[in-house]
């Protein structure tokens, strides 16, 4: 785990900005006129603990934003695994400790059934009007971003003709070229990893075929991981040479930095998830966290998710690269959002947990 604070001393670095610290008098524009007593009970609150499984070198620009505009809210920024988080806060609300303000992670599934349990506090963003329908549930969970999941590759060592472009492509190219690719393709572990877990589940859900590709990994021996920095390094590397199911996010700020990395949006469907942030009920400072998820929501925080941080815009105001907008423009109906809902508990449900990793196991063995 990673854990920074910002704090007046970090916002002193920040002149360069040269921005206006809001105080209780102002407003955001379109904001309610009430919003200037969540500001002054914020300021006096004086902090915010976020628990999150995005690295926090990659939302930097975005904290350091948020302390220039708040410079009296201290920002305590956790940075963990997705089970790591949601494990930690489970322990913390049982032990009716003090835990986190806002909780924001890419593990969708996990974030939700804390959510169907009670955990989380309703909330009425005044960012509500420039998200998504699917992408709110119960005014209570938010997604945050639009990240496409995507296929990697090493530019360097893999054929263009051998570049997948569909799911089906990768299934027939591990099967014409078994011993070529043996030991060189990763993806997530869905065992250890909630990303991964979800990923493969909505795999299963949005391809009828979906094991045949999964039987095609283990006959390939796939190498799993928790992490998609390790997966990116090692195909980099040339140690493997497709990766998959891999953050487009997390792929494109890394190929823009190595030109070994090429990334594909599959053509036959891209699956695109959102980091879902929510308010506990136990939150110790809820203005503070009612001004950190409004930030995460605007138009100025989304800019920055998408032109700095690179983790993909979900509002279609923002422009850029990495954006909804962009994504949408490129892949038209072949993007489908992974739904902010109940539709995510269904295999957190044991049994069928249970039984979706033994179907995993034996597509493992080839079976």
């Amino acid at each position: 785990m990673r854990r920074i604070l910002l704090g007046a001393a970090a916002a002193l670095g920040l002149a360069a900005l040269t921005l206006t610290p809001v105080q209780a008098q102002d407003l955001p524009a379109g904001y309610p006129a009430a919003y200037k007593d969540t500001v002054a009970a914020a300021n006096k609150e004086g902090k915010v603990v976020v628990y999150s499984s995005t690295d926090a070198s990659q939302v930097r620009p975005l904290l350091d934003d948020f302390k220039a505009l708040y410079p009296n809210i201290t920002v305590e920024y956790n940075d963990l695994n997705s089970t790591e988080l949601y494990n930690r806060f489970i322990s913390e609300a049982a032990a009716n400790a003090g835990t986190a303000d806002v909780l924001w992670s890419s593990a969708m599934d996990l974030q939700i059934k804390l959510v169907n349990d009670g955990y989380a506090q309703p909330y009425e963003t005044p960012e509500m009007k420039s998200l998504p329908e699917w992408s709110v549930w119960k005014n209570e969970a938010f997604g945050t971003t639009f990240e496409p999941v995507t296929f990697i590759y090493n530019k360097r060592l893999v054929n263009e003709g051998d570049v997948p472009k569909t799911h089906a492509d990768l299934e027939k190219l591990l099967k014409a070229k078994a011993a070529e690719y043996k030991g060189k393709v990763t993806a997530y572990d869905p065992e250890r990893s909630g990303v991964g877990f979800l990923f493969v589940t909505q795999d299963a859900a949005a391809w009828p075929d979906a094991r045949n590709l999964f039987r095609a990994f283990g006959t390939a021996g796939i190498k799993l991981y928790t992490s998609a920095g390790g997966m990116l390094e090692r195909v980099s590397s040339g140690e493997h040479l497709i990766g998959y199911n891999i953050f487009g996010s997390y792929a494109l700020a890394r190929s823009k930095k190595d030109p070994s990395i090429g990334i594909v949006y599959p053509q036959d469907y891209t699956l695109v998830m959102s980091r879902i942030a929510f308010i506990p009920k136990g939150a110790k400072n809820p203005n503070a966290a009612k001004l950190f998820m409004d930030y995460v929501l605007s138009k100025r925080g989304q800019t920055l998710i998408a032109n700095q941080a690179e983790l993909f815009s979900i509002r279609e105001d923002v422009e850029g690269d990495a954006t909804a907008r962009a994504v949408n423009a490129q892949l038209g109906d072949k993007v489908k959002p992974i739904r902010v809902g109940p539709e995510l508990l269904a295999y957190l449900d044991q049994a069928k947990r249970l039984t979706f990793i033994k179907q995993w196991q034996q597509a493992m063995q080839g079976k």
